[in-house]
C-alpha cells in the first residue's frame, strides 16, 4: 500500500517542477529518505493540481484539525519539502517544492554535513537518479526540446563589476547591437545594490560542492563552501530550519568578494522564476560542481539563462595570454589565429569573470539585456 502513495506523492512532486522526472525506483528510495510513511496521506489528500495553498484550504482538502497540520507541515519544511512562508498578504502559504530549482536537493545538501552514511547514501541516489533523467532526455530529445524551448529562463546571471585583478575599472558600454524591450523592467544588475536592496539575508552551503563533495569529486575551482545567500523570505526559511544562518550585509558581501576572486559566477533566482520579481536568492557558481553547469555539459537541460552583458575583447590590447579561456566557465572564449581572444557572442553568459581576470584589461562588457537558450553540446552531434 505504501509503494502506491508514494508513487502518488512522487507524481505530485514532478508535477511542481519542470524537470522529466521518471517514477522510478531511485526516485521513489529518495522520498522514502525524505517522506515518512504517516506523511503520505497528508501530501496525497492535500497537493494535487495546486502546490500553494493556505491553512483554510489545507483544512478542507485534508479533512485535518489545525493542530495536526501544523505538525505535519514543520515536519515536512525541515526537510525541504514544503516551503512555508506568508505571502504579501502575510498569509501563511505552504507550498510543496519540486525535487530541484529549487527542492528538497538543495536544502538537504545546503546545511552543514556531517559526512554520515545516510548522507552519502542519498547523494548516491541523486547522482542515479540525474544520470536516469539523462538517459530519458536523451532518448527523446527532439520531443522534448519545444517544450524546453518554452520554459522561462532558470536563471539570471549577474556580471562582476568591480576592478579587475589589475586594479582597473571595468569597462562598461551599451550593446548599440540589442535592441531594448518596448516596457524597460530595471533589473538590479550590481550584486552590491542587491545586497542593499533587502532587509534580510541569509548564507547556507553551496549544495552542489556539498553533494560533489559527499560523491568524493570536491570542486577543482575552491575551496568556499558557505556562499549560497538568500533574501527576504527564502532567508526566513533556510534560517527557521536550519539549512543556512541570517548574516550582516557586511558578511554578505565580503563572501560576494571572495566569490569573485575565487572567479564564481553569480546567479540570480527570482520568485516563480520571473525575473520582473524580486530576487530569491544568489548562487556563486563553480564551472565543475555547478547543477546547471553539469546538466547542460551532460545534456540533461539546455542552458536557459537570462543576462544584462556581453564580453567584448579589444584585440589592440590582448596579448593571447588565454586566461580568459582558462576562466570561462562555459568555453565561450577562443584563440583566433593563435593570438588574439575571441568571444562567441552566442553563447557569452556575460558574467565578467573574463574581464575580472584579464591581466591586460582588455575585456570590456557590453550592455543590453539577452536571454540566452543553448541546447548542451553535442547531443546531436
Amino acid at each position: 500500500m505504501s509503494e502506491e502513495k508514494y508513487q502518488k506523492v512522487a507524481q505530485s512532486i514532478v508535477k511542481a517542477g519542470r524537470l522529466p522526472f521518471p517514477i522510478n525506483n531511485t526516485l521513489l528510495e529518495i522520498l522514502r529518505i525524505l517522506i515518512d510513511e504517516d506523511e503520505l496521506d497528508f501530501i496525497i489528500k492535500t497537493y494535487k493540481r495546486k502546490f500553494s495553498l493556505t491553512l483554510a484550504e489545507i483544512k478542507k482538502r485534508s479533512g485535518m484539525e489545525e493542530e495536526q497540520i501544523l505538525h505535519k507541515v514543520e515536519s515536512l519544511a525541515k526537510k525541504g519539502v514544503i516551503f512555508n512562508q506568508p505571502n504579501r498578504q502575510g498569509i501563511m502559504v505552504y507550498r510543496l517544492l519540486p525535487l530541484i530549482m529549487v527542492g528538497s536537493f538543495e536544502y538537504t545538501f545546503m546545511k552543514t554535513l556531517k559526512f554520515s552514511d545516510d548522507e552519502k547514501e542519498i547523494a548516491e541516489l541523486f547522482k542515479k537518479l540525474f544520470d536516469e533523467v539523462k538517459e530519458v532526455v536523451h532518448s527523446k530529445y527532439d520531443a522534448i526540446l519545444p517544450v524546453f524551448k518554452s520554459f522561462p529562463p532558470i536563471d539570471r546571471t549577474i556580471a562582476i563589476l568591480d576592478k579587475n585583478v589589475a586594479g582597473n575599472e571595468i569597462e562598461i558600454s551599451l550593446n548599440m547591437e540589442i535592441d531594448p524591450p518596448e516596457e524597460e523592467i530595471l533589473l538590479t544588475q550590481n550584486v552590491i545594490d542587491l545586497i542593499n536592496k533587502f532587509e534580510k539575508i541569509a548564507v547556507g552551503h553551496c549544495f552542489c560542492r556539498h553533494y560533489k563533495d559527499l560523491l568524493s569529486e570536491p570542486c577543482k575551482q575552491t575551496n568556499i563552501r558557505e556562499n549560497c545567500l538568500t533574501f527576504g523570505k527564502s532567508a526566513n526559511y533556510i534560517n527557521e530550519q536550519g539549512f543556512g544562518r541570517i548574516i550582516s550585509r557586511e558578511e554578505a558581501l565580503k563572501i560576494l568578494k571572495d566569490s569573485e576572486d575565487a572567479g564564481l559566477v553569480h546567479k540570480a533566482f527570482h520568485v516563480h522564476e520571473d525575473i520582473t520579481k524580486d530576487e530569491t536568492s544568489i548562487c556563486n557558481c563553480c564551472f565543475d560542481c555547478c547543477a546547471t553547469f553539469e546538466f547542460w555539459r551532460e545534456g540533461v537541460l539546455p542552458m536557459m539563462n537570462s543576462t544584462n552583458n556581453l564580453a567584448e575583447i579589444n584585440k589592440e590590447i590582448c596579448i593571447g595570454c588565454e586566461t580568459c579561456i582558462e576562466k570561462c566557465p562555459i568555453n565561450s572564449i577562443s584563440l583566433i589565429d593563435g593570438d588574439k581572444a575571441e568571444v562567441n557572442k552566442d553563447i557569452c553568459l556575460g558574467c565578467g569573470v573574463c574581464a575580472h581576470f584579464c591581466p591586460e584589461g582588455a575585456i570590456n562588457l557590453l550592455e543590453g539585456r539577452r536571454t540566452l537558450f543553448i541546447e548542451p553540446p553535442g547531443l546531436n552531434s
